[in-house]
């Protein structure tokens, strides 16, 4: 996967907007990002073909969990977030970020189709 032409903070959607080489553009909710956190804290490790779930923890939010501070690239292939509230943990890859994008537009695109009044199909179909 290569890296995307553009990386970009829309504060005013809380999302990161990322344009890819190809020119499709994703939109990720920030919220979406830290929750899916790829670190092994939150989404556990595999070790030699095992996986080792993470520890239990206490989840509590604040404001500053879900805002960026700044955004760091690593190597070629993916970029770190640190969080305002000091989480950093995580690497997104680029293929991780094309697939949550993917992700994404298959969510809002079920979420559209099901904005419609299911009751109006029923009504035609009875005589």
């Amino acid at each position: 996967m290569d890296a995307p032409k553009k990386i970009k903070l829309d504060k005013e959607k809380s999302c990161l907007v990322i344009i890819w080489q190809n020119n499709v553009t994703h939109e990720l909710p920030l919220k979406f990002l830290r929750d899916e956190s790829p670190d092994a804290g939150n989404k556990g490790e595999t070790i030699l073909w095992r996986h080792y779930d993470p520890p239990k923890k206490e989840k509590k939010e604040t404001p500053e969990m879900y805002q960026v501070e700044n955004i760091i690239p690593v190597g070629s292939y993916g970029i770190q977030i640190v969080w305002k509230d000091g989480f950093d943990d995580g690497i997104y890859s680029w293929d991780l970020l094309w697939r949550f994008g993917e992700y994404m537009e298959v969510k809002n695109s079920l979420s559209a189709d099901f904005e419609h009044d299911h009751n109006h199909n029923h009504k035609e179909g009875k005589k």
